[in-house]
């Protein structure tokens, strides 16, 4: 250090700091500017990029919003489509119990009323063949009394004294 201040040149220093100066103007006039707008240019492109990605980041979230809105929604016509088919299956189950209800009573009817219609049809039976056996025996009986020529004046006799003259 001792040495630089020994060969110090006040004409040297003088000198180039006049360069210097006039480097600094120069490195001004043309320089600056260029440096500063391609800084400003820069620094805008990247505040643009940036605004760019929250506002995309802005609009993925709007889209999730509606993706969700679009699948709670789908969801809720899912089971509102569920229910619908719920109360169909059951609405169809309870249609078809009641109407093989219905045809159980008909048929049940419809069988009594055959039963009855047997049961009448076989008494009216019954009674005609208990009538004709009555009247067979009663013929036989009648023969057999009435080939007997005291037992005939018998009967006559018994017959007159039972009835009455009105």
């Amino acid at each position: 250090m001792d040495k630089l201040l020994n060969d110090f040149s006040p004409g040297l220093f003088v000198v180039s700091t006049i360069l210097l100066l006039a480097l600094i103007a120069l490195m001004i006039k043309f320089a600056w500017k260029p440096i500063l707008n391609s800084l400003n240019e820069r620094e805008e492109g990247i505040q643009n990029a940036l605004d760019a990605a929250e506002n995309a980041k802005l609009e993925m979230q709007n889209l999730q919003a509606d993706n969700e809105k679009l699948l709670n929604e789908a969801r809720a016509e899912r089971e509102s489509m569920l229910k619908d088919a719920r109360e169909i299956k059951n609405k169809m189950i309870e249609d078809a119990k009641t109407e093989a209800q219905t045809q159980a009573n008909a048929m049940i009817s419809q069988a009594q009323a055959a039963i009855e219609s047997e049961k009448k049809s076989a008494m009216a039976e019954l009674k005609s063949h208990v009538a004709g056996l009555s009247v067979e025996i009663a013929e036989k009986v009648v023969r057999q009394e009435l080939s007997n020529k005291d037992k005939q004046l018998a009967l006559v006799e018994s017959l007159l004294g039972e009835a009455t003259l009105n």
